[in-house]
This record gives C-alpha cells, structure tokens and sequence, in this order.
C-alpha cells in the first residue's frame, strides 16, 4: 500500500470519528423527531474539499453508517437510508465546486457553492424521509410537505451557516489545512 493511499484512509477514519465527536456538540434547542444543530458536517466537508469527492462521500457514507448505530431512529429500511448514509455521504460532492490544485487551498466562493449545494441535497434528504415517513406528526391542517419543509430547515440551515463559518475562518487562517500532502517517490512534492 503507497503512503498517500494509507494517509487517505488515516484522515478518513479519523474525520469519521471527529463527525460523530462533533455530532454530540450542539447548539440551541432539540428537534422532537431527530436532528440538531451541530459541528457534523465540517469534518465531513474538509476532507471532500482536502481529498476530493470520492473520499468526501466515503467518509459521508460512514459517519452517516456511525450515526445510526449510535443512536439512529428506524421506522423502514427506505428512511434509513434517507435519513442516514445518503444525507451525510451527499456531503462529500461539496468538492466538485474545487478545482483540484496540488499547491492551492480551495477558494471561499467554491466553499460556499460547494456547501450550498451539498448541504441543499442533504436537506431534500431529510425532507423526503421527513414527508413520506413523519407527516403524520404535522400539526392539523398543515400539509406534510409544508411540516417536513420547515422542520427540517429549521435546524438545517443554522447548521449550514455554522459551518460555513468555521470552513471560512480555516480557510483565511490556515488555507493549507484544505491541502493534501502529495508525495512522489516517497518525498513531499
């Protein structure tokens, strides 16, 4: 195995594991039917940005795998992939706003784009769990769609700009965090 290869899955693991870490840091009030406002998604956006999309949805897939043996919420095996890997591993296609550059940290415009986007698709994630599996926890007269709109932006969005917030001060302060060592004939390029 080459040493960049073995250096991928290291930071794979280990922002996997910092995820779910962060998943227990959270912010504001607590969601009846799951989600929260937490420090998840910025591991999961730095190593997509830092490796590339492949290693961004790998790294999704598992902490969305890690989430739900650690305290997930099941009603059918389709929700769980809704609602589970395919909202976290959505994540990792944040890079394809970057263009890969073995000397140059991602630009701010291409982190917000690749947020924006990526965050966007984990939302209609959620939503369309949300919609088919927990309408019937929308208030009367309140159309599921509405309900699982609003529920599921409520936390959402706050949790997007958080961590737009910290992946832009890393970015101004430590720009070469987002780069990946490259090594060729077993020296640093």
């Amino acid at each position: 195995m080459n040493r960049d290869r073995l250096q991928t899955m290291i930071e794979i693991a280990v922002m996997a594991g910092l995820s779910l870490i962060l998943s227990y840091v959270k912010f504001g009030a607590f969601w009846a039917m799951g989600g929260s406002i937490s420090l998840i998604m910025v591991p999961i956006f730095v190593i997509a940005f830092r490796r590339g999309w492949k290693v961004g949805v790998l790294t999704g897939f598992l902490v969305g795998v890690l989430t739900l043996i650690t305290g997930g919420y099941v009603v059918h095996p389709i929700q769980l992939i809704f609602d589970y890997p395919l909202p976290y591993l959505v994540l990792g296609f944040a890079s394809i706003f970057v263009a890969r550059s073995v000397s140059h940290a991602p630009k701010v415009s291409a982190i917000v784009f690749g947020l924006l986007f990526a965050t966007t698709l984990r939302f209609f994630s959620h939503y369309f769990s949300g919609v088919i599996w927990f309408g019937e926890f929308a208030p009367d007269g309140m159309s599921p769609h509405l309900y699982s709109f609003f529920y599921n932006i409520s936390y959402l969005l706050p949790e997007m700009l958080l961590t737009l917030v910290i992946l832009v001060l890393l970015a101004k302060s430590y720009p070469q965090f987002f780069l990946a060592n490259r090594h060729v004939g077993g020296k640093a390029s």
